[in-house]
């Protein structure tokens, strides 16, 4: 089994990095590969809504960017997990982030749900607040493309704002801990 874990934060090893690196530790234990997908800070577009994804169907937006090459890894038969980690910026996702959600999401939607049954898990970094949003943007993503969701014993959030902060949210790194152990029990349980 296969699980991608995607940092929409431009900080390649901030805090939102290190997040996905506890749950990413989590999967390992139980033999699931693990690949990270730096997609903070890399040159994407938003979705232009024109709608060749749905006249073409053959599973690509007509814009070639780095964001080509990681949807092709989101819609491949191997992945069974997308775990997307996004820190707080204005009550919502990085922009890179929503252009990910946009595009992918739409592809998938025209293209008869390629992501249908993948496993969906959304980390939320923040500072101190606004993290509701940017759960509830990732969550909203993964329910359209009706992707089962996993959780944990609270919200999958963690305060921090300077690099190496999370450390210091032990509840929160105990959170992100029961996601990645739960993660593998669902991910289990739909592969049989």
């Amino acid at each position: 089994m296969k699980a991608l874990l995607i940092n929409g934060s431009p900080r390649k090893n901030g805090n939102t990095s290190q997040a996905l690196k506890i749950v990413g530790e989590q999967l390992q234990k139980h033999q699931i590969d693990v690949k990270y997908i730096q997609l903070g800070g890399i040159n994407i577009k938003g979705c232009q809504a024109c709608q060749t994804c749905l006249k073409q169907q053959n599973q690509q937006c007509i814009i070639q960017d780095d964001l080509t090459q990681i949807m092709v890894e989101c819609f491949s038969q191997s992945t069974n997990a997308i775990i997307i980690g996004s820190p707080t910026y204005f009550s919502n996702v990085t922009s890179e982030t929503k252009a990910f959600i946009d595009r992918v999401g739409y592809v998938s939607k025209c293209n008869h749900g390629l992501l249908k049954n993948k496993i969906g898990a959304p980390i939320v970094i923040d500072r101190r607040a606004g993290a509701n949003f940017v759960y509830a943007a990732i969550n909203f993503f993964y329910g359209i493309n009706e992707m089962p969701i996993a959780t944990s014993s609270y919200w999958n959030s963690c305060k921090a704002r300077k690099i190496n902060e999370l450390v210091l949210d032990k509840e929160g790194i105990d959170t992100l801990q029961v996601l990645g152990n739960n993660l593998v029990k669902l991910m289990q349980a739909l592969n049989k």
